[in-house]
């Protein structure tokens, strides 16, 4: 009965058993032909800087329609409250602010919450942007941030049940938020947690912003990928108001799920002036031809929330994918963009999120850029940075201090000198 039932569902999922077991052999790697980012879909070769911005609406479109799902226009009011200020923090080195957004739209309205540490500045301050997993009260032991009341994955380790954080919770994951070291540097550090955005469960995208923008739900609308997306762009929309950030300096940033929403926000939001892709894997930096580790398919069954409906047409048939994931890479160009890998994190597929650095690269040489500097992949804790910028770490799925070390690095280049 058991299999049966196993069966019904993967038919259903038009899945087959072999879905769910990933390959980790590179010699199992099947041949696979890229779209070309450089080639008009009339076939007509990209030659120009004004080509390549034709080109980029056409790459563009494939994402949202196959992969993302169209996001809507915001046309509604924003309004920002202070909720929390610590004017000392971080050992009198920051000052933390909880800032509430409130989006309105019609008759109704999402709060979510942006945790900042700036460092003690006269002067608007580059900031790196990112999404948490388990609630900003997990990123800093500060008694005054506010514990979520949205929606949390259950954890037995932070003691989360019935889907709501508790105060024990607080602090346990400042290892991935190092904010002492980012202000050390000069940098703000801004988070906010994921699931005030949208919940992280399939529910019928009525609630988070999905709800908030109240549209009906087709093949080809926004996924949670592309809500976390867009929600980031809110958070842009503040900072063009907040005086204390330099809007013209932001860094948005992303591990794993969170990496994949990075990319999007940065391919959609060219405000955002580096972005920084962890670990992302499939539906992030990864080529998905690859069929290595996490394939489409598996992806799909195991989170049908996260992207358009039409993505489910490749499960398991990614030749038939019109982009690849290097062409959501060159569409950041020719913004700096920097992807991690992990050694251990085979599931992610390093060398598949590699290649797709390397095969992003023509496009921003096309517009008189770096891109990549190598073509071979490097060795383990030997970053190189261009304006592709490329590091493997030993270690698991994480993102660890030696990540935001090589990530501020990367942007002392580019915002140091502004």
């Amino acid at each position: 009965m058991a299999a049966l039932i196993v069966a019904s569902v993967l038919t259903a999922l038009n899945l087959s058993a072999q879905t769910f077991v990933p390959n980790y052999d590179e010699s199992l790697v099947p041949q696979y032909t890229l779209p070309d980012p450089l080639l008009f879909e009339n076939g007509e070769k990209v030659k120009t800087a004004q080509d390549w911005a034709k080109r980029r609406r056409e790459i563009f479109r494939l994402f949202e329609e196959e992969v993302y799902g169209v996001s809507p226009q915001w046309k509604g009011n924003l309004k920002a409250s202070v909720v929390y200020e610590n004017l000392n923090a971080l050992d009198g080195l920051a000052i933390l602010r909880e800032i509430k957004i409130t989006l309105q739209y019609h008759d109704r309205e999402l709060d979510f919450y942006v945790l900042l540490h700036l460092p003690k500045s006269v002067q608007p301050v580059p900031v790196f942007l990112g999404f948490n997993f388990f609630g900003n009260h997990t990123t800093s032991d500060d008694p005054g941030i506010m514990v979520t009341q949205s929606w949390v994955r259950n954890s037995q380790s932070f003691g989360i049940t019935d889907n709501r954080a508790t105060e024990d919770s607080r602090g346990l994951r400042i290892n991935r938020w190092p904010a002492m070291e980012v202000v050390s540097r000069g940098y703000g550090l801004a988070t906010i947690y994921y699931g005030d955005v949208d919940p992280d469960f399939d529910d019928g995208f009525e609630n988070g912003v999905h709800g908030l923008m109240g549209k009906k739900h087709k093949e080809n609308s926004w996924g949670s990928i592309a809500a976390w997306a867009w929600g980031l762009s809110r958070v842009m929309d503040f900072f063009e108001t907040y005086e204390p950030v330099d809007v013209n300096r932001i860094a948005v940033i992303g591990h794993s799920r969170l990496g994949k929403a990075a990319l999007w926000a940065g391919a959609m939001d060219k405000r955002f002036a580096i972005v920084i892709s962890n670990n992302s894997g499939c539906g992030g930096a990864a080529l998905s031809m690859r069929r290595f580790g996490e394939t489409v398919g598996r992806i799909n069954s195991n989170f049908p929330h996260w992207f358009a409906g039409n993505f489910k047409r490749y499960n398991e048939n990614e030749d038939l994918l019109p982009v690849d994931q290097h062409q959501l890479l060159a569409l950041i160009a020719p913004r700096p963009l920097y992807v991690a890998s992990a050694e251990e994190d085979r599931w992610a597929d390093p060398k598949g999120e590699f290649l797709a650095s390397v095969e992003a690269t023509p496009v921003y040489q096309l517009l008189g850029f770096t891109g990549l500097p190598v073509n071979e992949m490097p060795g383990l804790n030997q970053p190189v940075h261009g304006t592709i910028g490329y590091h493997i770490r030993s270690g698991v799925h994480d993102i660890v201090l030696y990540d935001w070390e090589q990530y501020m690095n990367f942007a002392d280049k580019f915002f140091k000198n502004k």
